[in-house]
């Protein structure tokens, strides 16, 4: 049976992603394909190039990769994504998409075109960077035919890509709702509108998965937290190994 893997964005959330695929290791599941838009785009690379999930962590981690995104004040967005670029640049040198395994499938906007654009071939660096800059705030980036930003803009939840790719469709979402959230300063209005707009767009397309994945646990998380990266990272494994029968009896179904 060929697993796929469909891993949501979310921020700082994303460290989750890295504590379900490190679950899936030890379960001894193969992944044949995982996609991916923002940090589940950036988990799946890691994974993809051969950097064990743990090790993927200590990088990420320790390099910070939010602290990269520095103020551009250009006429597209305040903070330039060059940076970002290079440090993924000395992650996976002059990799291609075809050389990773599992195959990895990145989500991004075309900003002009208004659609989602799927990378399976050629570089991964752009795509990549692409995928996670945050509309308005980030500089799009400039690809051979388009003009890309963040793919979770119309679909942080990038499972259609998998068709035909996979038998079984596990979706990651690291994005839990809290429904009993106080919003008490203008950081929590940011956070709870980015919330809103992505679920809205990532809910139609949980019927696609034949499995879901959603550490409740997550929504105490602000989605900037790094300080809680390690949390995060471990409520992504734990929740994983407490489905690991549902898992396996849904994979035999």
């Amino acid at each position: 049976m060929r697993i796929g893997l469909c891993l949501s964005g979310g921020a700082a959330h994303g460290f989750a992603h890295l504590g379900v695929l490190k679950a899936f290791d030890e379960l001894n599941i193969s992944i044949s394909a995982i996609s991916g838009t923002s940090s589940g785009a950036i988990a799946g690379a890691f994974y993809a190039a051969g950097y064990s999930p743990d090790a993927a962590f200590d990088l990420i981690s320790k390099r910070n990769i939010l602290k990269l995104m520095r103020p551009a004040f250009c006429r597209y967005g305040l903070i330039n994504m060059d940076q970002v670029e290079k440090a993924f640049s000395e992650y996976f040198g002059t990799k291609t998409l075809q050389e990773l395994k599992p195959k990895l499938i990145i989500g991004t906007t075309d900003l002009n075109q208004g659609i989602n654009v799927y990378f399976r071939e050629g570089d991964i660096i752009k795509p990549l960077t692409a995928s996670c800059a945050v509309p308005i705030v980030c500089k799009p980036i400039n690809y051979p035919g388009h003009f890309l930003i963040d793919g979770g803009l119309i679909n942080n939840l990038p499972v259609e890509c998998l068709t035909g790719e996979a038998d079984f469709i596990v979706g990651v979402h690291v994005n839990p709702f809290d429904h009993q959230s106080q919003i008490t300063s203008f950081r929590g209005v940011m956070e709870r509108t980015f919330h809103l707009a992505i679920n809205n767009n990532v809910e139609p397309r949980l019927k696609l998965c034949n499995f879901l994945i959603e550490p409740p646990v997550l929504k105490h998380y602000s989605l900037l937290s790094l300080k809680d990266a390690k949390k995060m990272f471990l409520a992504g494994y734990e929740h994983t190994l407490t489905l690991s029968d549902k898992l396996f009896a849904a994979m035999q179904a």
